[in-house]
């Protein structure tokens, strides 16, 4: 189940705007040499600030265990201008002094109150004292809901796409823009970014941003260029198809004459679902249809490679349950490292049940309906396998170019048809390549090497997570193959890839490919983090992110090859939460700072590279001028330990918060397997709304389940989704009822998608006891409903666990009658979580004579809940039920009586 965020958080501004299936922007295995920190000097604070002629404080800041910190190390500060701070200082003064007599009171009063309220701490539940808060900007005007809604506060985040120059130059990226002197579509060094003598140094692949193609003038919708920069692929207006895929009509741009050809001459207008270059620039492979073709650049002739691609048959793309659950993309087609083999997934969906979907105000499949028929639903028919139904049937193919044979390899011992999932494939060399197979309830791991030269296979390693704790094997695709290099200490291939040690997640080098035994390159009680590694082949370094320092945080750290010298690469003194991408040579890094201040980013050169660079390309200035208007909530970052597990919580406080007051209290969750949802990062989104403006409290624990905790506490959840989750809000919730600001019968929850069914599962398990109120919304209520490699994944299969899917279903329709009043929503196309859900619960609440509860639908809205304003109004709509909810106005709604 893919989270739902809700487009309130960064806003994305690519420097290229290439689409992330293409981008390298992360991995980087080519030869860098270091001898030092990552970022050098670049991690000196004094002289970040000097260089980007920033002031010297924030009024939004970190402040570490009560104190004010010091501007910290590669974290930006900017001050409020001192001129305005200097006028009617005078009144300030004596107003200042008035206040602090009174708050100096009121704080009196709140520790005698505390005092004789200290008994919040129980064996079930204990709160540990904050860690760290982040400040309030309790100046300024309280938060509108369409400013957070609308954009204002998204963080502007660059991606680039780092490329490889043909003659291994390294720190070359795209940048995409305007018609001009540097052209639309141009390879530039990052040297020339700050030296603009060397402005026309870079290579322009597109002069305009208009490719002419037949008489006609055609927009590019993606593009990308080939290994040798000789000709570009053009994807021309791009149709979404599901969360990733898109369907296009591709031409190939010639660089040197400007001109554009159709990607197949013979059918230039059909809508291909996904192309790709060839390592050598000389060919293109693309799914059509679902068939597989092959285009050379030297021939005008297209190879159709497979012919039983059809409804039922996928080739080199993945089906609606592999884009979604396996792969978060829409690839399923590999290149070997020398062009000369083609991998690819054929998914056989022929067995899968179809879901439809209706579209009551919209026709998504664009047929125009005959004369009469205007006013039925479009239907649209989705391959969607639920729990227990039967899975797409996956095999690993692969085409010789050469011979143009396509076949596949059989490893002996391998699973059943309807047990397999397919989930990575990385090329480890020309003709060997790592597949990693799962059994279909992802507890049981092969990892297997193929030969495509010899068409022979071996099985190197199985992780049987069933009998090791219990637990499910994480989907990832992040294994990094390591080339053997004798010179330089490595007299065989191998590979890195996550591994657990001692409960928690770490990275662990397998060499010789076929050993089982890790070299562990991490360890201790924390976590990494999956992404793919960037790593130095010539020292011997990896760099990696990980949670070291608290689950909350992130940051960047090395270590070498044989597991020595791990070193910390930002500032680990103070809270933080980065990310990191490196060039393809290595040499240069782009370092995103995401919280807890205002984000930024800078290119920096890395230690390999000892010309010395640094360009911040992102200060988030318009944050700088928001926070200037508006008054923010304080976050305090907390722990709480139920069930001598440690969970993390933040607690948003209202601006002027007074702590003798009593301040209704909304807890926000997603709580899915794996999620986080207390983390540094700046954010300005509806809790930070419901805080500021509506004035309650709001808390956030990540509960049992969810990510960077531990196996133990992560999947103790495994086969009864909800129990333990709802617990954890529950026992947080009666801690913070005991606290002397909470109005303990004013305590509601809310959540989307996952956190939609913990909401309700909270209410269903609480009864009313410690939440009176809550608002779900696109819930799942019934695990039955839901595809099968997620939740087959946590719950095993309903054949192997129907008391679990009993019992973790929405159906305590008695218990849900003791709350105050519950929201639900969702919307009547959602193609992930489907309204079968709200559906059935309906029907269950009718069944059991339940009314306290409203409802509200969105025709033709997925699971974003966007179509026709539906975003704004599921907000309007949250906002709104919720004061109604914290004035008492659903207490007249239940107890009002008919007429008489």
């Amino acid at each position: 189940m893919a989270r739902t965020d809700q487009g309130l958080g960064a806003e994305s501004e690519p420097l290229t705007n290439q689409s992330h299936r293409h981008s390298n922007s992360f991995s980087s295995t080519d030869s860098l040499s270091t001898d030092g920190s990552l970022f050098g000097d670049d991690m000196n604070a004094t002289q970040f600030q000097k260089s980007t002629q920033l002031p010297e404080e924030t009024p939004y800041r970190d402040i570490e265990e009560g104190v004010e910190g010091e501007p910290e190390s590669d974290i930006l500060s900017h001050p409020r201008d001192k001129s305005k701070r200097s006028r009617g200082s005078r009144w300030i003064w004596v107003i200042g002094l008035l206040c602090l007599g009174g708050w100096i009171l009121a704080f009196i009063l709140f520790w005698g109150r505390r005092n004789n309220n200290s008994d919040i701490s129980s064996s079930v539940a204990a709160v540990h004292d904050a860690e760290s808060a982040t400040g309030a900007t309790s100046y300024g005007k309280p938060l509108t809901l369409d400013s957070v809604l609308n954009g204002s506060w998204g963080r502007r985040k660059h991606s680039i796409s780092w490329v490889a120059g043909p003659d291994g130059e390294d720190g070359l990226l795209l940048e995409r823009g305007e018609d001009g002197k540097k052209g639309y579509l141009r390879v530039e060094s990052i040297l020339s970014r700050q030296n603009e003598t060397d402005a026309d140094d870079g290579l322009i692949l597109m002069e305009s941003g208009t490719i002419e193609a037949n008489g006609k003038y055609l927009q590019p919708s993606e593009t990308w260029p080939s290994p040798n920069f000789k000709s570009v692929l053009v994807a021309v207006d791009a149709v979404s198809n599901w969360r990733y895929s898109f369907t296009a009509t591709y031409w190939l741009f010639d660089v040197k004459t400007q001109t554009a050809q159709p990607l197949d001459p013979d059918a230039p207008k059909g809508r291909i679902q996904l192309a790709s270059w060839s390592p050598n620039s000389d060919a293109v492979v693309f799914t059509r249809d679902n068939n597989l073709y092959l285009r050379r650049l030297d021939s005008t002739t297209v190879t159709q490679i497979t012919k039983d691609g059809g409804k039922d048959v996928f080739n080199g793309i993945p089906d609606w349950v592999y884009e979604e659950e396996v792969y978060g993309s829409d690839t399923a087609t590999w290149w070997s490292n020398d062009g000369k083999y083609v991998a690819f997934l054929r998914t056989n969906e022929s067995m899968v049940p179809e879901f439809p979907i209706e579209y009551y105000m919209s026709r998504l499949s664009g047929k125009h309906p005959s004369p009469g028929l205007e006013k039925y639903p479009d239907v649209r028919k989705i391959k969607y396998p639920k729990a227990g139904a039967p899975n797409p049937v996956v095999t690993l193919q692969f085409y010789d170019v050469e011979s143009t044979d396509v076949f596949s390899v059989n490893v002996s011992g391998g699973f059943a048809d309807d047990d397999r999932l397919i989930t990575e494939v990385v090329w480890a060399s020309e003709t060997k390549v790592l597949v990693k197979e799962f059994n279909r309830e992802s507890d049981v791991v092969r990892t297997v090497l193929i030969d495509v030269g010899s068409r022979s296979g071996d099985v190197i390693r199985v992780d049987n997570f069933a009998q090791d704790d219990g637990g499910w094997a994480e989907v990832t695709q992040s294994t990094t193959f390591i080339p053997a290099d004798p010179a330089n200490g490595r007299p065989d291939d191998g590979y890195l890839d996550i591994v657990v040690h001692d409960g928690y997640d770490h990275w662990g080098y397998f060499t010789p490919v076929n050993n089982s035994q890790p070299i562990l390159l991490t360890s201790g009680p924390w976590e990494v983090v999956d992404t793919q590694p960037a790593v130095d082949l010539r020292n011997g370094i990896v760099y990696l992110v990980a949670t070291k320092e608290s689950p909350t945080q992130r940051h960047v750290y090395s270590v070498k090859l044989d597991g020595s010298d791990f070193q910390a690469m930002t500032d680990t003194s103070k809270a933080g939460y980065y990310d990191v991408s490196f060039s393809i040579g290595g040499g240069y890094a782009l370092l995103s700072y995401e919280g807890p201040h205002i984000p930024w980013q800078k290119l920096v050169n890395t230690p390999s590279n000892q010309q010395h660079f640094e360009e911040v390309i992102e200060q988030n200035e318009h944050l700088f001028s928001m926070i200037e208007k508006y008054a923010l909530p304080a976050e305090i970052y907390q722990n709480i330990t139920i069930d001598n597990i440690t969970l993390q919580v933040v607690e948003r406080r209202p601006p002027h918060f007074n702590p003798i007051k009593k301040y209704p209290v909304l807890f926000w969750l997603y709580g899915g397997p794996g999620s986080q949802s207390v983390d540094r990062k700046f954010m300005v989104d509806f809790q930070s709304y419901v805080s500021s403006t509506l004035g309650y409290i709001v808390v956030t624990v990540d509960g049992r389940g969810t990510g960077h905790i531990g196996r133990i506490a992560r999947t103790i959840v495994r086969g009864n989704l909800g129990f333990w989750e709802a617990r954890d809000q529950i026992e947080t919730a009666k801690a913070w009822a005991k606290k002397p600001y909470v109005d303990k019968d004013h305590i509601a929850i809310w959540g989307w998608s996952y956190g939609g069914f913990m909401t309700l599962k909270t209410l269903e398990q609480d009864a009313g006891q410690t939440f009176q109120y809550g608002m779900a919304v696109s819930p799942v209520t019934d695990w039955r409903f839901y595809d099968s490699i997620y939740t087959e994944r946590y719950m095993h299969t309903p054949e192997h666990n129907p008391t679990g899917y009993e019992h973790s279903a929405i159906s305590n329709m008695t218990a849900l009658q003791q709350n105050v009043r519950f929201l639900i929503m969702h919307g009547t196309a959602d193609d992930n979580v489907h309204f079968q859900n709200t559906l059935s619960l309906i029907d269950k609440l009718d069944m059991g004579g339940v009314e306290n509860y409203d409802v509200h639908v969105y025709p033709d809205s997925d699971h974003s809940i966007y179509f026709h304003n539906a975003h704004k109004m599921v907000y309007d709509r949250l906002s709104s039920w919720l004061v109604n909810a914290f004035t008492d106005e659903w207490h007249h709604v239940g107890s009002a009586l008919a007429a008489t």
